[in-house]
């Protein structure tokens, strides 16, 4: 399959390219010190990628500690609602070991920082799912673990944050700016100039600079691998429509990555919050323009001055105001569409999920219903995939004391 003079045959070998670039996003905007770390990383991956020890551990971490593959369920009701006959199907990572997909780059992450000799892991969070999989990962593996998280997050994802206390995580409440995603990047990023020879920062999602961005991508490609030979065993073809939420994008990129060569739409939902008022929302792709943060170039929101903006969204796992480089690759090149859900729409697919068919979803996969539901009725017939990329037991205070119990 080839697009825009991208061949998909081909794809991974070739993006990103060796300078970290998918097209013009991408690379390595950090300090000189710092690109001496990345390079290490980069060599270090490289290396161990292509090891038969390095797969085959982690293959065993994946079978006997996360619980993989993780199903695919029918929605038969929730299809049923919608009533065209379109049928909707969920890729289930939230019953992957900690409640997310999270897990699937962590402990490979780890088991790098192990490889290259680090004591320490260092990580940011938001929703504080990959807070939770970082300190699992650093305890399985006997790491230190300094998670850097957001005052307002902290708040609102309190079970979270006793789980990784739990589990033996330092938990660094950030206070700066708006409190919440972006900022505990900075303070991560922070910390890890001053540790990076002792350290290893596992960033969360498909960002920052090189060679994150292609690590993150090719630890979560196992959801995309796992669904598309599960959809094929269940129903002898591809969906019609795969759709994920994008915040970072480390979930969606790891499902996409399966179908990329596919004849199949893929949608990636970011969060369109309270309206499309600057500040409002978090809808990078949608309202963004070329812009370097946190070490990579991207398509971000920015301000008057063009730095970073204010950005907002009912799932702090979302709430950041760029997305992966890949991500705005495959937004240029015209092979993922990249859509929106508001926090209604959001919200009343939280609750239609989990009385339709018992499965309480993460705030951040309701993005993804609720655009599936959208896209379902405007179908004649087919079928939509979607990732479900976490549980919402996290979610379970902060909607009860915002939304009750509809």
């Amino acid at each position: 399959m080839k697009l825009n003079n991208v061949d998909f045959d081909t794809y991974f070998k070739n993006y990103p390219n060796k300078e970290g670039y998918f097209g013009k996003y991408g690379g390595v905007y950090v300090s000189d010190e710092l690109k001496e770390a990345m390079a290490e990383i980069t060599q270090s991956y490289n290396t161990i990628c292509k090891s038969a020890k390095f797969i085959s551990e982690l293959r065993r971490i994946r079978k006997e500690f996360q619980g993989r593959p993780t199903p695919i369920s029918h929605l038969e009701r929730l299809s049923e609602s919608i009533g065209n006959g379109v049928q909707l199907y969920v890729k289930r990572e939230d019953l992957n070991h900690t409640g997310a997909h999270k897990l699937n780059h962590c402990m490979g992450e780890a088991l790098l920082a192990k490889y290259m000799g680090k004591k320490k892991v260092i990580a940011e969070t938001g929703a504080g799912q990959h807070g939770v999989a970082m300190a699992t990962a650093a305890a399985y593996f006997g790491l230190e673990c300094d998670i850097y998280m957001g005052a307002v997050d902290i708040k609102k994802q309190a079970p979270n944050v006793a789980r990784m206390k739990i589990l033996g995580a330092n938990v660094v409440e950030v206070t700066e700016g708006l409190a919440t995603l972006k900022e505990a990047v900075d303070a991560a990023f922070a910390a890890y100039c001053r540790e990076y020879k002792d350290a290893i920062y596992c960033i969360g999602s498909v960002v920052g600079p090189h060679p994150f961005p292609m690590m993150v991508r090719d630890f979560q490609s196992v959801v995309g691998i796992e669904a598309r030979e599960q959809f094929l065993e269940m129903t002898g073809e591809l969906p019609d429509a795969v759709v994920a939420c994008v915040g970072g994008g480390s979930n969606s990129m790891g499902m996409f990555s399966g179908f990329l060569n596919d004849p199949v739409d893929i949608y990636g939902v970011e969060p369109l919050g309270r309206g499309e008022k600057l500040g409002d929302h978090a809808a990078s792709m949608k309202y963004g323009t070329e812009g370097v943060m946190h070490g990579f170039n991207s398509i971000m929101l920015k301000d008057e001055n063009g730095d970073p903006a204010p950005v907002y969204s009912v799932a702090s796992g979302l709430d950041y105001p760029s997305s992966g480089p890949e991500h705005a690759f495959l937004h240029d090149i015209g092979r993922v569409k990249y859509e929106t859900a508001t926090d209604d729409e959001t919200i009343d697919a939280f609750f239609k999920l989990s009385r339709m068919e018992g499965i309480i979803p993460a705030i951040e996969s309701s993005h993804a219903v609720a655009y599936a539901m959208k896209l379902a009725k405007q179908m004649d017939n087919g079928s939509i995939l979607i990732c479900l990329s976490g549980r919402g037991d996290k979610d379970m205070d902060y909607i009860i004391e915002n939304y009750g119990i509809q």
